[in-house]
């Protein structure tokens, strides 16, 4: 299996991508660690400030000596230079915020997942004739499980992924997965500004553990 395969299948897998940014390397390293020990294995690191690029090289650095098997994506990727910057610096995946053909063809000549972000069908239809597989809706906050609902059934090879208005309730993922999403992006619910200041590592595990529990039981409900 190659690794565009293995990202795919692991995000799947686990049913939630974690996404995050912090300026300080220390504080996210120690925010991957705390998802890694949780039990996750494919996870995103958001390209949201200054330092994202030099902090992403540390923690890919960093993962490759002490996470085996964890999958480090780049996200908010909104251009081929920052795409081409991010994979130099490790990244297994690429996942962007809007839908940029050039982006994808870069991605996938290194044979790596793009990710790309879609809000209208016309978004969705340019994306999968760039033969992208995973479909992030954003932002989900605006456009509602319903929405996956109402468009699902037009695009039968591809699989969604919400990001944004997505809530660690049961409720709120159960009403995404019963809409036929195969995945949610999960990022300020999950670690929060709050836990961040705080530097509650432990509890962004136990928050990372709890949500994987909700994510598994309603797949299994649905199996």
């Amino acid at each position: 299996m190659d690794k565009r395969e293995s990202v795919f299948g692991q995000i799947i897998e686990q049913g939630i991508l974690p996404l995050y940014f912090h300026p300080d390397a220390g504080v996210s390293w120690l925010v991957l660690q705390a998802l890694y020990n949780a039990g996750l294995r494919a996870v995103e690191y958001t390209n949201r400030g200054e330092t994202a690029l030099e902090n992403f090289s540390h923690l890919a650095n960093s993962a490759v000596k002490k996470l085996p098997g964890l999958m480090l994506g780049a996200g908010t990727i909104k251009n081929k230079t920052d795409a081409s910057a991010f994979i130099n610096a490790g990244a297994d995946f690429i996942v962007c915020p809007g839908m940029m053909e050039e982006v994808g063809n870069f991605v996938h000549g290194h044979d790596l997942l793009w990710i790309p972000g879609c809000m209208t069908t016309t978004e969705i239809i340019c994306a999968e004739e760039c033969n992208a597989k995973l479909i992030k809706i954003f932002p989900g906050s605006l456009l509602g499980p319903a929405y996956v609902t109402a468009i699902k059934e037009i695009f039968p090879n591809l699989l969604f992924m919400p990001t944004g208005g997505v809530d660690l309730t049961e409720e709120n993922i159960g009403g995404w997965f019963d809409a036929g999403v195969a995945a949610v992006g999960l990022g300020s619910k999950l670690i929060s500004s709050e836990l961040l200041e705080q530097k509650n590592y432990s509890e962004i595990e136990l928050q990372a553990k709890k949500v994987m529990g909700v994510v598994q039981k309603i797949k299994q409900d649905k199996t």
